[in-house]
């Protein structure tokens, strides 16, 4: 196994079990070893996170482990993310998050919050109980392409359903897309008030907000492609 194998190996292993500091050391020493910032996300924080995604999904681990988790991975993005921006060009892609109105449990919306960071967006936390508005304030103002809704509560499923009215009303459906998850959440829900996405738990939304944004690169170059014609 070469050094850099290691250094990752170190990262993953240091996110399943939770070990800030062991996270913070293997970051610095990947930065120490010229491995590029990126590399060492994608391939050790990110890769550790989905393992601790996988056992949570299969009930191994409960929301303690993952709280646990997500912690040293964010110790080791505090040295890494930095380092990232400087050698990207241009803007990450953003996603704004958070629990819609009425509802403050936000357990699970912090777990995919993490876990789309590792991913390497830019993830914008409104927090929870969101006034409607406000979600969409906020995605036009950082000009974030995706919303991400949470809620754990039946009464404020409609919740979701007024950012997608507003959406609408404000002519941004499809410009900017949406994804909806939660204990009280199902894909029928989303069906039938016009999100763009569901995720039944963190790792499959991380996918799906992937597929978004795939979706809407497609959808801006057959508008450009449009306009050119």
């Amino acid at each position: 196994m070469s050094q850099e194998e290691k250094i990752f190996e170190r990262l993953i292993q240091s996110v399943i079990v939770g070990d800030s500091e062991e996270a913070k050391k293997a970051a610095q020493d990947a930065i120490n070893a010229g491995i590029e910032p990126w590399k060492a996300i994608t391939d050790g924080l990110a890769a550790g996170m989905k393992v601790v995604g996988d056992k949570y999904e299969h009930k191994e681990y409960f929301l303690p482990e993952v709280m646990v988790a997500a912690d040293a991975m964010y110790t080791g993005l505090n040295l890494l993310l930095p380092l990232l921006k400087k050698e990207i060009t241009g803007e990450r892609e953003k996603v704004v998050i958070g629990v819609v109105e009425g509802d403050i449990h936000d357990i699970g919306k912090n777990i995919v919050k993490a876990m789309l960071t590792a991913a390497g967006y830019e993830v914008i936390d409104v927090g929870r109980d969101v006034p409607t508005p406000q979600f969409v304030e906020t995605a036009t103002g950082q000009k974030a392409r995706v919303i991400a809704m949470s809620t754990m509560m039946t009464p404020t499923l409609l919740s979701m359903k007024d950012v997608e009215q507003e959406l609408e009303k404000k002519g941004l459906k499809g410009e900017v897309r949406t994804i909806i998850g939660g204990g009280t959440v199902t894909d029928d829900w989303r069906a039938k008030i016009g999100s763009d996405a569901y995720g039944k738990d963190a790792v499959e939304a991380v996918d799906k907000v992937k597929i978004l944004f795939e979706e809407i690169k497609v959808a801006l170059e057959l508008a450009k492609q449009k306009r050119e014609g």
